[in-house]
């Protein structure tokens, strides 16, 4: 005899798509990078290449790519444009994706 249960719920229902979407973004280390990097306040495109060391043309790819997931904000200031992370809570979220990939890859025995 089934019974039938209700569905439960998904806190992502709806949102797939949206998530899968930040998490591409993400998937790169240079955007974490550079999202670390503009974390701590508004810094321009030649500020963040010569902190991480990298060419203005690649920095600029990558904000284009956090700016259309909406993961930092823009602010024109004359000839100056300035990024920086749009919402704090980013910033614990990749702290706590950072612990937990450290814990498993502590757990692997092979890949």
């Amino acid at each position: 005899m089934s019974r039938n249960r209700p569905k439960q719920s998904n806190p992502f229902d709806g949102h797939f798509q949206a998530l899968a979407s930040v998490a591409k973004t993400l998937s790169d280390e240079n955007r974490l990078r550079i999202l670390m990097c503009v974390s701590d306040g508004k810094k321009s495109v030649s500020r963040i290449a010569e902190e991480l060391g990298l060419s203005q043309p690649l920095v600029s790819h990558h904000l284009k790519e956090l700016k259309r997931t909406l993961l930092v904000n823009v602010e024109r200031s004359g000839p100056f444009i300035y990024y920086e992370t749009s919402d704090k809570r980013i910033i614990k979220i990749l702290q706590s994706l950072s612990n937990l990939a450290t814990d498993l890859l502590a757990r692997r025995e092979t890949f």
